[in-house]
């Protein structure tokens, strides 16, 4: 372990909450909760003003109603929260050739790789500035520790939560860790949390007390040494720059179950549509197409085909994807489904699938001729009504008249809409029509208006 806190780990506050607060002015100081909103939705974030309930991260939708039935309830906008993560991630490559991205919203930076920091000092003038910078810049916080290893710098973080930052000296951390929860050590969670209790330890002082013999006698060789040698602060676990993507996937969870086949296909090859984005937006093609399918009693069915070369063709996708889908019996009701690709690369091989795709339509012509005229008459007898426009709460949208504004809630044909721009006073609300023309889905605003770069500016808005 190093012998200067060079080792920053940023964590922003409440990310996807702050996010939204900055971004609607309403809801600035008041409890705003982040995640799916149906029946069977959990939350992904919530501010520190929903915390004070009781409602955390990872907790079923339901439950955070009834602890905080007053709160703003969220469908979240990851295309905002990208951005602005790659904004924060700009940041800290300013600092050094070596960031380690852990989420969105958390990431290590070894400053003494970037020459940025070198000692206590430098290091801690280093988190100001970037604390400052980052709020410049995203008009959001963050918590920055500052330590000799990246176990010490994340607990330095938590201690920092939230808009702060706390260094931790080298020579002090046995002395800092020795009261602390053995749940503050990673890798150990309830169940481990659980055994040692059972064994009369329950912190990190009392780790190192029992020292590594007893810990592998109850943990195993692995885990016991690791577990031991972190109660010790011993860490030497390198910041690494890069983290290969394995794969790239999306899914979605219905409110209903899903009974209709015809709904189902057409679910998957919305599902690829998006996967195929997100693989371009990465500059990444891939091999392997996989479909997730959960089905109405909780059981989970994964299928995969693997093509003869990478590719980002959303035609390819999508028809592997449909012929994985054949084999998936979905009488019974779909509650989640999913596609992905994995097996990637950063080029293409279009003329090899262009091939792939004529020998398999010629192999099986009969056979995808019987199928299409079963979805043929299957639609004559119901045709399939077109989709129903879809209002999330929390969404940008943009009235001809008012201006930009986003989602407060909607139903029974009608939304509600409070038009305010993150440069504004809060905004009034109205009422329209589910199907008004003049609503439409609009793009996220900049939070912090008028940065160099930024697309678009916010319209005039946030009346009263």
């Amino acid at each position: 372990m190093r012998t200067a806190p060079t080792i920053l780990h940023l964590d922003m506050d409440a990310f996807y909450a702050s996010a939204e607060q900055a971004a609607k002015p309403s809801l600035r100081g008041k409890a705003v909760i982040v995640g799916g909103l149906g029946p069977r939705g959990v939350v992904a974030t919530c501010s520190y003003e929903a915390r004070v309930f009781g409602v955390h991260s990872a907790m079923p939708m339901a439950q955070a109603r009834r602890l905080a039935p007053n709160a703003a309830y969220l469908v979240p906008r990851f295309g905002l929260y990208r951005e602005v993560s790659e904004q924060v991630m700009a940041l800290l490559r300013d600092l050094s050739p070596l960031v380690e991205p852990l989420s969105l919203d958390e990431a290590f930076v070894d400053l003494e790789a970037g020459q940025t920091a070198w000692d206590a000092e430098s290091a801690r003038l280093t988190g100001v500035k970037l604390r400052g910078d980052i709020r410049a810049v995203t008009g959001l916080t963050g918590s920055v520790g500052l330590a000799a290893s990246k176990m010490l710098a994340k607990i330095a973080s938590e201690q920092a939560k939230p808009d702060g930052l706390v260094l931790i000296e080298p020579g002090t951390e046995r002395e800092l860790l020795a009261p602390m929860s053995v749940r503050t050590l990673p890798g150990v969670g309830p169940a481990t949390g659980d055994h040692l209790r059972r064994a009369g330890i329950t912190t990190v002082g009392e780790i190192a007390e029992a020292g590594e013999d007893e810990l592998v006698r109850l943990l195993g060789k692995a885990h016991g040494v690791a577990l031991y040698a972190m109660a010790l602060a011993h860490d030497v676990r390198p910041v690494v720059a890069e983290r290969d993507t394995k794969s790239v996937s999306v899914e979605d969870t219905y409110d209903v179950d899903i009974h209709d086949r015809v709904r189902v296909r057409m679910e998957v090859q919305r599902l690829a549509d998006r996967c195929v984005g997100r693989l371009r937006g990465a500059h990444l093609s891939g091999r392997t197409i996989v479909l997730k399918v959960r089905r109405y009693d909780f059981s989970t069915l994964t299928r995969s085909e693997t093509l003869r070369g990478p590719t980002d063709d959303p035609a390819v996708v999508r028809e592997a994807a449909a012929r994985l889908l054949e084999s998936v019996d979905t009488t019974g009701g779909v509650r989640l489904l999913g596609v992905g690709v994995s097996g990637l690369a950063d080029y293409t091989q279009e003329d090899l699938f262009a091939q792939a795709r004529t020998a398999a339509a010629a192999a099986s012509a009969e056979e995808l001729e019987h199928v299409e005229h079963e979805e043929t008459e299957e639609a004559v007898e119901e045709p399939v009504p077109p989709a129903e426009r879809r209002w999330h709460a929390g969404h940008d949208v943009r009235h001809a008249e008012f201006g930009h504004g986003w989602v407060q809630g909607s139903g029974l044909g009608r939304v509600t809409v409070r038009f305010e721009t993150p440069g504004s006073l809060p905004g009034r609300v109205r009422t329209f029509r589910s199907d008004d023309p003049l609503l439409e889905v609009a793009e996220p605003l900049p939070l912090v208006e008028g940065r160099p770069g930024d697309v678009g500016s916010p319209a005039a808005g946030g009346e009263g």
